[in-house]
């Protein structure tokens, strides 16, 4: 899982590919080689999303300037280690995805598909421009496209930004180091007026982070900074409150909640309150819950934990969830739960897909080249993205039609309604390369056709 270590590990990254053949993985500022699971080094840097992820090697960027990947580093649970934060944490096995459930696994394969003319003309009019001379990197994308947090960089500065529909990018914070800090991650409350976003400091993930929340009408507080390994801040802004996790120590990590302080409530802060703690990875929202993934209490194996929004206390997870072993990277928007688990006999990485009402799991995709190495999955209704190290792809629920949404590399990004997808053009890198950044409502797009070979 993609954790801030202390044993040098650069961020992982998702962003287009250089050129020259290295592999890429959101925000690349070096070139970079993906690696099997157990070499997490990575490209100097990050954008955020994200970011960040597992097995990814890269030579750092030299300091003469700043970086720009086009995705942020998202923090991705990939890897098949536990979640453990520290270097000094002993690595779980990471077997194929087990469940103590009655009803196993279906097969029912996706077909490929190729880019519809009518998604690509969608994504193409939904382009976002960053002001002249400056340089985005994506970061997070809102429910329905109303707001898209990025970094833009202009070759002297380095700032956190919001985006609000067609608006200026409004800036949300500029950063004291413009080559070393980096926007992680970042969420907005639903009435747009809070934004909740983390700074990484520098370019390894066993650098400090600080993550910080800004109120649109004035005003912003730091909520925490942490100098532990553990996993990289994924903020969850949710009924006036904020949810992150920070390593503790000696492998563990806290998962914390801050409520959001609103005018004339005084100067002092009130204090985070800390709502589980164990070897885990950073939590996610999956409608009503907060969930996360864990190591078991004997430390073999890793499952899947929640607690509820409404009372922050532990809750149920639905259907064959709970039962479910050593699975990786899940992803969820209340409705629809994804994750990665290894076939039982090939070995080989399977996107496997779960729905309220749904007797068991169904492995959808496995195989190269849309399931090698894929990770950072996102769902968004009917529609479940993830990227590989060469390209980012979309699943459509609705034909079993999945299709590579960017020409190469990049990250592409499903929420709530909406569409993300970024990646460099013409594969160059750099201050001078040109990225593309384009955010559309998903719930707009056109099902994705079924190819006629399709069974």
């Amino acid at each position: 899982m993609a954790t801030s270590g202390r044993a040098g590990r650069e961020p992982r990254n998702g962003g287009p590919r250089p050129a020259g053949g290295a592999s890429p993985h959101r925000p690349a500022a070096g070139d970079g080689r993906r690696a099997r699971a157990g070499a997490p080094s990575v490209p100097a840097l990050l954008g955020s999303a994200l970011l960040v992820l597992a097995g990814l090697g890269c030579s750092p960027a030299h300091r003469s300037g700043p970086t720009d990947p086009t995705a942020a580093p998202v923090p991705s649970a990939s890897s098949g280690a536990t979640p453990s934060s520290s270097g000094s944490a002993a690595a779980l096995p990471s077997g194929p995805a087990r469940t103590g459930s009655p009803n196993a696994t279906v097969v029912r394969a996706a077909c490929e598909a190729p880019l519809p003319e009518s998604w690509r003309s969608a994504l193409a009019a939904g382009e976002f421009r960053a002001p002249t001379g400056q340089r985005a990197v994506l970061t997070e994308v809102g429910p329905r496209a109303r707001w898209t947090v990025v970094q833009l960089s202009d070759g002297r500065s380095r700032r956190a930004a919001l985006v609000e529909d067609s608006e200026a990018p409004r800036t949300l914070l500029t950063f004291t180091d413009p080559v070393e800090h980096q926007l992680l991650a970042a969420d907005v409350s639903a009435d747009g007026r809070w934004t909740a976003f983390a700074v990484l400091e520098g370019r390894t993930l066993d650098s400090p982070w600080s993550l910080y929340v800004q109120d649109a009408e004035g005003g912003m507080r730091r909520l925490a900074r942490s100098t532990l390994p553990g996993p990289l801040p994924q903020p969850v802004v949710r009924d006036g409150s904020v949810f992150w996790a920070q390593g503790t120590g000696k492998g563990r990590a806290t998962i914390y909640t801050s409520p959001i302080r609103p005018p004339g409530s005084g100067d002092r802060a009130p204090a985070p309150r800390a709502l589980h703690s164990g070897v885990i990875d950073a939590p996610f929202a999956a409608g009503g819950l907060l969930a996360w993934r864990e190591a078991s209490a004997e430390g073999r194996s890793t499952k899947l934990s929640a607690l509820s929004f409404a009372t922050l206390r532990p809750a149920g997870l639905p259907g064959p969830l709970a039962a479910l072993r050593d699975l990786r990277s899940p992803a969820s928007d209340g409705t629809t739960w994804a994750w990665i688990e290894d076939e039982q006999d090939a070995g080989e990485p399977r996107l496997v897909v779960w729905r309220q009402g749904q007797s068991s799991p169904v492995a959808r995709l496995s195989g190269a080249p849309a399931a090698e190495g894929l990770d950072q999955l996102r769902i968004s209704g009917e529609l479940i993205t993830w990227r590989t190290p060469e390209a980012a792809y979309a699943l459509d629920l609705r034909t079993s039609a999945y299709t590579r949404i960017t020409p190469q590399y990049g990250y592409a990004q499903a929420r709530a309604g909406a569409l993300a997808v970024a990646y460099n053009k013409d594969l160059t890198k750099g201050p001078g390369a040109r990225s593309v950044i384009q955010v559309v409502r998903a719930d707009r797009l056109p099902q994705l056709p079924k190819p006629r070979n399709c069974g």
